[in-house]
């Protein structure tokens, strides 16, 4: 029987989305039926399982799935003896404080002795203790935008992307005590057989999240600016150079980081730099 790592992932949502799609840029094949609860990967020893996400850690705790990924907000949350084995850097949210429109916010302080509903009561609690504040934390399942309108809370601390629903329900945002993304998740009892799968799984996994912070650029230069060129641009080593025909000109090919690729852009323009092409790179290992 071939071992598999199992691995738990959110079975809807945008960060259930994002970590399949990546899964998918490895070149794992698996189906794409919503209905399925648990599947297999068709060329690679891995095995899926679908579920909420407040039950991920649980899972992994309990040694059910191998592996998952989840927010940290979650891992956080429920503080089981699990690792955190990636940063996966997306599905970006923020855990804040929202009042009623009328509510005088000036701080944290303001909140001393106030009702807060929240999804999160650990995290909160951890954070109010910090900062010395006795409140009274409703812990509420979902729906937490609309207990203050109906009396429950003064206040919530919640999940916040874009603060659309918050606004309509009469919430504004006054601050953000923590902030989440995407993290893979495992217990430390794996077998040396499923820690090799997941050290070939981590290597793919490394390598396209490697690839969206680079893009590849080619670009003829005068050879004469050639290393006011490679001082701007650097490279992973150093940028590749092909003579041209006419012996005065280069061709420089290299990688830069998308953070950087603008201000790179206009300093190469600066140079009389030409023909400059830019390719998004798909996969990008050391």
């Amino acid at each position: 029987m071939t071992t598999r790592l199992r691995i738990a992932v959110q079975k809807s949502g945008r960060l259930s989305e994002r970590s399949l799609q990546i899964i998918r840029d490895c070149g794992i094949r698996f189906g794409s039926d919503s209905r399925l609860l648990k599947e297999e990967a068709e060329n690679f020893p891995l095995e899926f399982l679908y579920l909420r996400d407040d039950d991920i850690p649980r899972y992994v705790n309990d040694g059910v799935a191998d592996i998952g990924i989840v927010g940290r907000n979650e891992y956080d949350e429920q503080d089981l003896p699990l690792e955190i084995i990636r940063d996966l850097g997306f599905s970006k949210c923020r855990l804040s404080v929202a009042v009623p429109i009328d509510f005088v916010y000036t701080g944290l302080a303001s909140l001393a002795g106030k009702r807060i509903a929240t999804s999160y009561p650990n995290i909160l609690r951890k954070k109010l203790g910090e900062a010395q504040i006795e409140a009274r934390i409703y812990e509420i399942s979902g729906s937490v935008e609309i207990t203050p309108s109906i009396g429950v809370a003064d206040a919530i601390c919640d999940l916040v992307s874009t603060g659309a629903t918050l606004a309509s329900n009469g919430l504004r945002e006054v601050e953000a005590i923590y902030h989440s993304t995407a993290v893979m998740i495992g217990h430390q009892g794996l077998s040396q057989e499923k820690r090799l799968i997941l050290e070939r799984l981590l290597l793919r996994i490394d390598a396209v999240l490697r690839a969206d912070d680079f893009k590849y650029i080619m670009f003829n230069v005068p050879k004469k600016h050639l290393d006011k060129v490679a001082a701007i641009i650097g490279g992973i080593t150093s940028p590749t150079v092909t003579p041209l025909l006419d012996a005065t000109w280069v061709a420089v090919q290299t990688v830069v980081r998308e953070a950087q690729f603008w201000d790179v852009l206009e300093q190469l323009k600066t140079l009389g730099a030409q023909g400059i092409l830019v390719t998004a790179i798909e996969k990008m290992a050391d």
